[in-house]
C-alpha cells in the first residue's frame, strides 16, 4: 500500500488514510470505507465479520467481493476464517519477501482451496512465522513487482464482476523468467479450518441436489452397412513414406510442437527420382505427354 498510493506530504497518516486521499483524488465517485485497526484482534474481528456481511452498497447487504492485500500470514489467515465462516468469495494476493515473484488466487468457500488448505511449509512444520524475520531487517520492495501483481489482481476481478473472459483460480508471476503458472487447487477435506470442511460438506450436497444435464448421443448413420463386396478405402502411403515427406522441423521452445510439416520442394520422390523445377508451360507439358 505505502509503495503505491503514498505521497510524500501524505507523511504521518496512517496507510489506509493515505490510500484513501489518493485514490480519491483519482476517482471521487467512489465510495471509501476506512478502518485503521488490526483485523486479527477479537474485538476487530468481530467487527471486521460485520462489515463484509452488512457493508455491501446497498444496506445490510453483504459485499460482492473481498480482496486481500496484506502483508502478513496472521492476516490472511484471519480473512481467510471469515470469508469461510459467512461463505464468502474472495481474492487473495501477496507478493514474495525477495520482491520478484508474487500471486492471485481466487477462493470459493467449499468449492476451492481455502487458504489454510495448503499452508505454507513453516506453518504446516508448527514453526512460528516471526522467527524466520531477522530484527531490524525489512523485506525487500519493487513497486514494479507490486504493481504488475496489483494489476493482474484487479483485471481477474473485472472479469469475475463483469462476467467476461476466463477468471483465474490461481495466477503466479516470476519476474527472473516472465513465467506466469496458473491451476486451479481443489478443497482439503482434511483442512485445519472447521469452517472449511462445513462449506465443502455443503457445497457436496448442493452437487447432489443439482439436476445433471442429460447428454443426447447422436448415431451417426451408416451407409452400406453390410458392405457385401468387401471394398475398403486405405491409404497408398506409408507411414515410413509420410515420415519421409515431412519437411524440417523449426527449433521452438520448450513445450511448443508442430503439428505438421511442410515437404521439402526438391525432396526425392518415392522411386529416388528428385523433381525439380521447370520453366516449361502447361501447353508445353501437355504436347509432350501427348507425343509419349
Amino acid at each position: 500500500m505505502n509503495r503505491l498510493f503514498f505521497q510524500p506530504h501524505q507523511a504521518g497518516l496512517s496507510k489506509v488514510e493515505a490510500a484513501e486521499h489518493t485514490l480519491r483524488d483519482i476517482n471521487p465517485d467512489v465510495s471509501f470505507e476506512i478502518h485503521n485497526y488490526n483485523i486479527t484482534t477479537m474485538d476487530n474481528f468481530t467487527h471486521f465479520m460485520e462489515r463484509i456481511s452488512h457493508g455491501g452498497l446497498e444496506e445490510g447487504k453483504p459485499v460482492d467481493l473481498v480482496l486481500s492485500c496484506v502483508d502478513n500470514f496472521e492476516a490472511r489467515m484471519a480473512i481467510n476464517t471469515a470469508c469461510n465462516e459467512l461463505g464468502q468469495i474472495w481474492m487473495e494476493s501477496g507478493v514474495s519477501e525477495n520482491a520478484v515473484s508474487g500471486h492471485i488466487q481466487l477462493i470459493i468457500p467449499g468449492e476451492t482451496a481455502c487458504f489454510a488448505c495448503a499452508p505454507p511449509l513453516v506453518v504446516a512444520a508448527k514453526i512460528d512465522e516471526k522467527t524466520l524475520k531477522r530484527e531490524g531487517v525489512c523485506a525487500a520492495s519493487l513497486p514494479t513487482t507490486m504493481g504488475v501483481v496489483a494489476g493482474i489482481l484487479v483485471q481477474n476481478v473485472l472479469k469475475y464482476l463483469l462476467k467476461f473472459g476466463t477468471v483465474s483460480y490461481y495466477l503466479g508471476y516470476n519476474a527472473m523468467q516472465d513465467f506466469f503458472p496458473t491451476m486451479a487447487m481443489k478443497a482439503n477435506p482434511q483442512c485445519d479450518d472447521r469452517h472449511c470442511r462445513r462449506q465443502q460438506e455443503e457445497y457436496r450436497k448442493k452437487e447432489a441436489e443439482r439436476p445433471k444435464d442429460e447428454v443426447l448421443v447422436v448415431e451417426e448413420e451408416i451407409v452400406h452397412e453390410d458392405n457385401d463386396w468387401g471394398i475398403e478405402l486405405v491409404s497408398e502411403v506409408t507411414d515410413e513414406e509420410l515420415m519421409a515427406a515431412s519437411g524440417p522441423v523449426p527449433d521452438l521452445p520448450e513445450g511448443i510442437t508442430v503439428a505438421y510439416t511442410i515437404p521439402d520442394k526438391n525432396q526425392e520422390t518415392a522411386d529416388g527420382e528428385s523433381v525439380g523445377e521447370t520453366e516449361q508451360s502447361l501447353e508445353e507439358l501437355m504436347s509432350q505427354m501427348k507425343t509419349m
